[in-house]
């Protein structure tokens, strides 16, 4: 088999996972009363759920094939597959809620296949570097942090919807530079242990990621998900998709006459995501709300 059908393979499963693991941890954190949220957020009550740690260990084993896929093909061939999770929680979110799928979630189910079947076949993305040069990190954090800082800041002094996005583009895009760190550590795997362990982006993707986790956690107890799912969804693949561009150097090689296509397809993709994560948002809300 050739490394971008196995990329492929591992990144649909990832998915797959990922789509469980949201699933549940989305329903256990909407129940979390305001009153109990600790010092790190909503994740020092949710710690104590079997429940939460259930779907936390699905989504770890996602991220592993995460990491395998992106180890095996570019961060533009395996981010846009990702993005098939709300594919596959839109089952699950319905059974959940006992609730039937409505033709309208199948057309926009069907729109993000296609965008991201053309995505992958007319754009054919290449690869480029493995790993993010130091003064890459430089820029990467001296824009990143005060963009994310901003977010954490304005949803401190807001509450409901507009906290709920903040939260969620906030998260999105630490998940998304997580993603970049994610394939430079697998590659410094192939190297070796000491490689790994001598390198900054291993621990470097240990706090964005933990940071990432608990972000996302109090998104999903802000209350409505209706905001901070679209907006988690759409920001990690947009902030991984471009920082392998810029970063690492990988592109779509397709003619530029269908330039346009690929463009609707993008277009398509953003649209049907988000369309899908508000449904899914109104399967999560339909759990017993939190007490405030």
């Amino acid at each position: 088999m050739s490394h971008t059908f196995l990329a492929v393979l591992f990144a649909i499963g990832a998915a797959v996972c990922i789509a469980i693991g949201t699933v549940v941890r989305q329903r256990t954190a909407a129940v979390v009363p305001d009153d109990s949220i600790g010092a790190l957020g909503p994740i020092t009550t949710l710690v104590h759920s079997p429940i939460w740690w259930l779907g936390t260990i699905v989504g770890m084993v996602g991220y592993a094939l995460q990491a395998a896929a992106l180890g095996l093909g570019s961060l533009l061939l395996v981010q846009p597959l990702l993005v098939l999770s709300l594919l596959f929680a839109l089952p699950l979110g319905a059974r959940f809620s006992g609730r039937t799928i409505s033709a309208r979630e199948w057309l926009w189910a069907a729109a993000l296949t296609t965008s991201v079947a053309v995505l992958i076949i007319v754009g054919d993305p290449r690869p480029g570097q493995p790993r993010a040069e130091t003064h890459h990190w430089v820029m990467i954090t001296l824009i990143g942090l005060p963009f994310v800082a901003l977010c954490l800041f304005g949803a401190h002094r807001r509450t409901g919807s507009a906290r709920a996005l903040l939260l969620g583009i906030a998260g999105g895009s630490l998940f998304g530079v997580a993603a970049v760190l994610t394939k430079g550590v697998v590659h410094l795997v192939t190297l070796g242990p000491s490689a790994v362990l001598t390198s900054f982006e291993f621990y470097a993707l240990v706090a964005v990621a933990a940071v990432a986790t608990s972000v996302q956690q109090s998104a999903f107890q802000a209350g409505d998900l209706q905001a901070s799912l679209p907006a988690t969804t759409i920001m990690e693949p947009v902030i991984a998709s471009l920082l392998g561009f810029v970063v690492l150097g990988e592109y779509l090689d397709a003619d530029r006459k269908v330039a346009a296509v690929l463009a609707l397809a993008v277009v398509a993709m953003i649209a049907a995501t988000v369309a899908l994560a508000r449904n899914a948002a109104d399967s999560a809300v339909s759990v017993p709300q939190k007490v405030r």
